[in-house]
């Protein structure tokens, strides 16, 4: 069967998706023409979409004529906006019209043929099917309505298909409908409701989620970000469970051999939505078991199957898209059931570059993902129900247990939220973003640790982990125009440790990344020392518990590390990517190392580390040349396998030119050879030997980086971490100045190139006008340090007569 044909005097009751576009949205609302232009010009690209149709606009407008509504809604509106009915009174009693109203019969009937049309495509009697609201004033390029409208799942007969579209039909005036319309300033009967009814994918027994093109956090536009979880979708995008996480780099796509996902978080996924058997429910909650919990729902193939069709949905519309996707676990199919324009980073400007900076330290009281990327303060108000939103204190930090549609009406009204439950991806953050509103969402327990009433400061600007503070505390906002700042000769660099916070300064003109450091990434994502992974059996009962807990969905523990760890540095590398990205190898101490989980069963105690068992020494040591083979293959996983060749592997605290040879033999043992698949070998040059026999070091390495830090500590004798010393340790000194002219000098003499990437330009000016008047290649910068002295570097090259 096939949908009749329009002509001047009739009206088009019932649309196939195959027979709809994007150029339909007045008659089948922004999220049926979306599955109508997904079904009709997408599927060339391997996007699967499920069958099914939508009612128009012309059969709600239709339904309203035949039962007489539109003047009994309007009357109810006007109560409300003039205070004679609460938003509450005035909703119910318009829902109430819809409920009690009929379908003209032409309608019904049509309604009714084409369900037994797609039941029959499906071979079922009655096939079950999602009935979903899609609103003409929906999925627009300044509005998402996320979750304004309500869909309903596993409807299955004639009569319960009927039923559901009159209950979208209601949702069109829920509370939250009506609340978010007069935010957006949408007249309430402008907008109409086309019912998209849709064959269900058996997800309930499989997966679902949300995915965007874009980071959603910091807009970075060249990452697709997938939550994911067990059973029907609602749960993630109700923001009622914690789901799986992943981030795919989209330029590394078109490369069949490599898997490029940068990001991958399981996540708590406590419960989940299935298929309800019998009674009037069609959908039940259930807990996961413990294995779902500790499973990651999408295979890395999955995941890259999902991104790229991100892709081509984001190329074909020419935005940035939010897309929801299911699992069929019967069959094992991935489907695309939705998608929608990017309503919150599509319209940031690229060129403008907000940051927000604490200036005091509190005690943390809460963690979840951040929302936004801003700060804001203000005295706690714990709502645990949406019956209770009235009392509400404008101004006040929302803290709920989740953020879902029904609290759209105080959400802009606070200075933030902060949530039990939910993630970065769930429609109550979409809102947020959209309203402008910062959170943190997914504490797991802030309603209930979080007094009523205490002052707290909300921090969403220190990566993607939101931070509750105690007490109101001070920050500053910088607005910096990048369009405005000065080209430079001398490349200017950044340097990175968290993976997490290299998204938030994409945007930065850098020219790669100086200094990436693995010690953030083994110390707070990975937190077990290597060797502890190689022998468990020599860590003790306690810790080799924790390190069960912690590697549990690894076969092989080891297979931990070195995944943590590639992921890590892939997503360090993915802002910046092609430019190169140095990466340090691991400079722990061995205090710093016995910190680790496992730690004490292979670290000695000694009386100075600073000076002992760490940097190059370590890689070719019988003590630790075991746990160097999995930093290796990290490294070689990153540049191979996920894709970015652009990873320039640096040795660091290299004392003498044979233990460069002893290294840069062992490397070549574990598959990483200078020169093969373009790989570059760096060197830190951080010890006097290395200044003085630059030269001989230059013909194992294709680059010097500067670390005044430890140059400055060795050529004055000064420990670095010595309070009383602290007068004494100035990169500046004449000495130290000389030496570093000397390493520039050298290296260039060499034919090779040098930067630096210690604290010492970051921290002075004149430090890095010396730098440049010496004729360095780089300077790598802290980011926050990198806005004001960019213009420095300028000005002093346009005084040296070195312009860009």
């Amino acid at each position: 069967m096939t949908a009749p044909s329009a002509t001047s005097a009739t009206r088009v009751h019932i649309k196939w998706f195959s027979d709809t576009g994007i150029g339909d949205i007045a008659s089948v609302g922004g999220k049926n023409a979306s599955l109508g232009e997904l079904s009709r010009s997408l599927q060339s690209a391997g996007v699967k979409v499920p069958e099914g149709f939508a009612t128009t606009a012309d059969a709600y407008r239709a339904f309203l004529e035949h039962n007489g509504l539109e003047p009994r809604i309007r009357d109810c509106i006007a109560q409300y906006q003039e205070g004679r009915a609460t938003l509450r009174q005035a909703g119910a009693a318009i829902r109430e019209l819809f409920l009690a109203a009929g379908f003209p019969d032409g309608i019904a009937e049509e309604i009714r043929e084409h369900y037994r049309d797609l039941s029959q495509r499906a071979g079922l009697a009655q096939v079950p099917v999602a009935v979903r609201s899609s609103a003409t004033a929906e999925d627009l390029p300044d509005a998402s309505f996320a979750g304004q409208q309500e869909t309903f799942l596993n409807v299955s007969g004639e009569r319960a298909v009927l039923d559901a579209c009159r209950r979208c039909y209601a949702s069109l005036f829920t509370d939250r409908a009506i609340s978010y319309r007069d935010i957006k300033g949408y007249g309430h009967l402008d907008v109409a409701l086309s019912v998209g009814i849709q064959r269900m994918v058996r997800s309930d027994v499989g997966a679902s989620g949300v995915m965007f093109s874009i980071d959603t956090e910091s807009g970075f536009p060249q990452a697709v970000l997938i939550s994911a979880a067990w059973g029907l979708g609602e749960t993630v995008v109700q923001g009622t469970i914690n789901p799986d996480k992943y981030q795919v780099f989209k330029p590394l796509l078109a490369d069949s051999r490599l898997i490029p996902v940068i990001a991958r978080e399981t996540g708590a996924k406590e419960r989940k939505m299935v298929y309800s058997h019998g009674g009037s429910a069609l959908t039940r909650m259930v807990d996961t078991t413990e294995r779902e919990r500790a499973a990651l729902v999408l295979a890395d193939a999955e995941a890259v199957l999902l991104a790229r069709w991100a892709t081509a949905v984001e190329q074909h519309y020419g935005r940035p898209m939010d897309m929801e996707w299911a699992k069929d676990g019967l069959t094992g199919e991935l489907f695309m059931v939705q998608a929608r324009p990017e309503t919150v980073q599509a319209r940031r400007s690229s060129s403008m570059f907000r940051t927000y900076h604490l200036q005091q330290q509190g005690q943390v009281l809460a963690t979840g993902a951040a929302v936004g990327d801003s700060i804001a303060k203000g005295n706690v108000c714990v709502i645990r129900d949406a019956k209770d939103i009235e009392s509400f204190t404008d101004g006040s930090v929302l803290v709920t247990r989740m953020t879902d549609p029904d609290w759209v009406p105080v959400m802009k009204r606070a200075a933030g939220i902060v949530t039990d439950h939910g993630g970065p991806t769930s429609h109550a953050a979409i809102v947020s973003r959209e309203l402008g509103v910062p959170a943190v969402v997914g504490t797991g327990n802030a309603t209930d640790t979080l007094p009523h009433g205490a002052p707290i400061t909300l921090s969403c600007a220190e990566g993607e982990e939101g931070r509750v503070y105690e007490g109101l505390l001070e920050y500053t906002v910088e607005d910096v125009d990048m369009d405005r700042l000065p080209a430079t000769r001398t490349d200017v660099m950044v340097n990175i440790g968290s993976p997490a916070a290299a998204f938030k300064w994409w945007r930065l003109p850098a020219a790669g990344v100086g200094l990436a450091r693995m010690e953030f990434i083994i110390s707070n994502l990975i937190r077990i020392h290597p060797m502890a992974l190689v022998h468990p059996e020599r860590v003790a009962d306690d810790e080799a518990a924790l390190i069960r807990k912690l590697t549990r969905g690894y076969d092989d523990p080891q297979e931990y590390f070195v995944d943590t760890l590639a992921t890590g540095i892939a997503k360090i590398a993915a802002p910046f990517y092609p430019k190169p990205v140095i990466v340090r190898l691991s400079d722990f101490k061995s205090n710093e190392y016995s910190h680790l989980i496992g730690g004490g069963s292979f670290e000695h105690p000694e009386e100075n580390p600073m000076l002992g068992f760490r940097g190059a020494s370590r890689y070719y040591s019988e003590d630790y040349r075991e746990g160097f083979a999995l930093e290796c293959r990290a490294l070689k996983r990153v540049r191979e396998q996920i894709g970015f060749a652009n990873v320039v592997v640096m040795v660091p605290f290299c004392r003498t030119v044979h233990e460069a040879d002893q290294v840069i033999e062992a490397m070549a043992g574990h598959g990483l050879v200078r020169g093969e698949a373009g790989l570059q070998l760096y060197m830190m040059c951080e010890i006097p030997s290395n200044v003085i026999l630059a030269g001989q070091f230059a013909q194992r390495f294709d680059g010097f980086s500067i670390g005044s830090n430890d140059l400055t500590q060795l050529v004055l004798g000064v420990d670095r971490d010595s309070e009383q010393l602290a007068g004494l340790f100035d990169e500046r000194d004449p000495a130290v100045s000389a030496m570093i002219a000397e390493a520039i000098s050298k290296a260039h003499t060499a034919g090779i190139r040098i930067g630096i990437c210690g604290q010492g330009p970051s921290n002075h000016p004149e430090l890095a006008e010396f730098l440049v008047g010496q004729g360095i290649d780089s300077l790598s910068l802290n980011p926050d340090t990198y806005l004001r002295t960019l213009p420095v570097i300028a000005a002093a090259e346009q005084r040296l007569g070195r312009r860009a």
